[in-house]
């Protein structure tokens, strides 16, 4: 079998002066996240031991170090934030962790094990990475690597549709949905200028070596340029179609107009940056607008909701003020600039213009 290698334009970027790399493999669970970090460890990169067992949720694998695991959801705890979050805010609260000292200590002292353990280039991948991607870059540079980013696409219907499917039924198709954009379009922000690429799962099922080996050539990978045919063959093994069991549409969900109108706007905006030269500033500019859009919709909704919130804090019980506890009586929440101004009022005006009062109240996004 001859190497797809001999097909491949030149690189147009220079090779990197450090041997080490590292391949963060970043976006949405059930994006084919699993399937990306398997492709490339199989092609000869590591992935640090023990990994994440497989169940039947991914037969194949989740190519996730278990450290890595059980560090995040420990600072996942710390930060009050879910692995899926719908909260814009949530941004806030986890990066807060990036300049904690003795946590950047931690993960470069882990780092330069790994690279002692497995060689000169790691995948490390997990859903929950992405609300730590400040600690983590900060972490590999000290470790004289480069970071580099693979963001997997998926059309969001179907991410949905999985995570209904193989997860716990505690989140509804809308609070995913949410959860999604949000993680989505504050992963793209955070990656921008760095080297990065864009993968549609789609595109890695039907002829994974395109979108791979490009990869190794944007990202400057020498296990994936120089794939032996015994690789390429077991890459071919380790792939299985079959594995998109869910494959649902906006007709088989039921979610707000304005939700689905942004999540489906977001979704082909990021699918643009995994064509040839779409990762360009036109895109970042729909992105961008679309983030603010959902920062906006999220923040009404918040609005409308606080009484709900507040009958959950009193029926609680936990706390001052609770059900037969005596304490004093909690405060009504405030009131959110939201609520100041009537919707209907507010519609009237500008995009550009809302925002450039948020910025002068503060609250800019």
């Amino acid at each position: 079998m001859s190497s797809p290698s001999a097909d491949r334009p030149a690189s147009r970027q220079p090779a990197p002066a450090s041997s080490r790399r590292i391949v963060f493999v970043v976006g949405s669970g059930r994006s084919g996240t699993s399937t990306m970090s398997g492709i490339l460890q199989t092609l000869g990169m590591h992935v640090p031991q023990p990994e994440v067992t497989p169940d039947e949720t991914n037969p194949k694998g989740f190519g996730e170090p278990q450290w890595v695991v059980d560090l995040h959801d420990e600072l996942l705890k710390r930060s009050n934030v879910a692995v899926s979050d719908a909260r814009p805010g949530a941004w806030l609260e986890a990066g807060k962790l990036a300049t904690v000292d003795p946590l950047r200590d931690r993960l470069h002292a882990w780092l330069e094990q790994q690279f002692e353990e497995g060689g000169d280039a790691l995948v490390i991948k997990d859903p929950r990475l992405a609300w730590f991607m400040g600690l983590w870059r900060a972490a590999a540079i000290r470790a004289g690597a480069e970071p580099t980013y693979i963001t997997m696409l998926r059309p969001v219907t179907e991410v949905v549709g999985s995570k209904q499917r193989h997860y716990n039924s505690r989140f509804g198709e809308v609070n995913r949905t949410a959860a999604w954009v949000n993680m989505m379009l504050h992963t793209e922000r955070a990656t921008r200028g760095s080297t990065r690429a864009f993968v549609r799962y789609h595109d890695l099922l039907s002829d994974w070596t395109v979108p791979v080996f490009q990869l190794g050539e944007r990202l400057h990978l020498d296990a994936v340029q120089r794939a032996s045919a015994n690789d390429i063959r077991a890459v071919h093994q380790f792939i299985d179609p079959s594995l998109r069991r869910v494959q649902l549409t906006w007709d088989d969900m039921e979610v707000p107009a304005r939700l689905q109108e942004i999540a489906e706007e977001s979704s082909q905006a990021l699918s643009r940056l995994a064509d040839e030269d779409g990762d360009i500033p036109e895109v970042h500019a729909t992105l961008d607008e679309l983030r603010a859009a959902y920062s906006e919709f999220y923040e009404e909704a918040e609005a409308v909701t606080q009484s709900t919130v507040a009958a959950v804090r009193r029926a609680a019980g936990g706390g001052p003020g609770g059900p037969g506890n005596g304490g004093p009586k909690q405060p009504e929440p405030e009131p959110s600039r939201v609520d100041v101004v009537p919707h209907k009022v507010r519609a009237m005006i500008p995009a550009s213009v809302r925002r450039g009062a948020r910025k002068a109240l503060g609250k800019e996004r």
